[in-house]
């Protein structure tokens, strides 16, 4: 019976990734925060696809809910935009928010 649990799992693994990636896409259109915009852009100009593009700033700010969420602290949206800049370096997840 573990079957409905893996596609549970799956379905929520999903609409988390959607949901994300949801989000950065408005950021690129709206042009808020500004760094989503122009690593949207720099990436496209090195030759990474909009699918990757998406991904990686996606999990850069999964990784920022992550810790905003453990903390029970707002949003950082400094560290968010200089973990975007970074890109395609991933940040290290111990790195964010003061985690260790």
């Amino acid at each position: 019976m573990s079957e409905p649990q893996d596609i549970d799992n799956n379905d929520e693994e999903d609409f988390a990734e959607a949901t994300l990636t949801q989000a950065i896409e408005n950021q690129i259109e709206s042009g808020e925060p500004p760094a989503a915009k122009a690593t949207f852009n720099k990436l496209t100009l090195v030759g990474y696809e909009r699918e990757d593009i998406l991904n990686l700033m996606a999990h850069v700010l999964a990784i920022e809910i992550d810790a905003m969420l453990d903390e029970d602290r707002p949003f950082d949206t400094e560290w968010y935009e200089t973990a975007l800049r970074a890109l395609p370096e991933l940040p290290p997840e111990a790195d964010q928010g003061g985690i260790e």
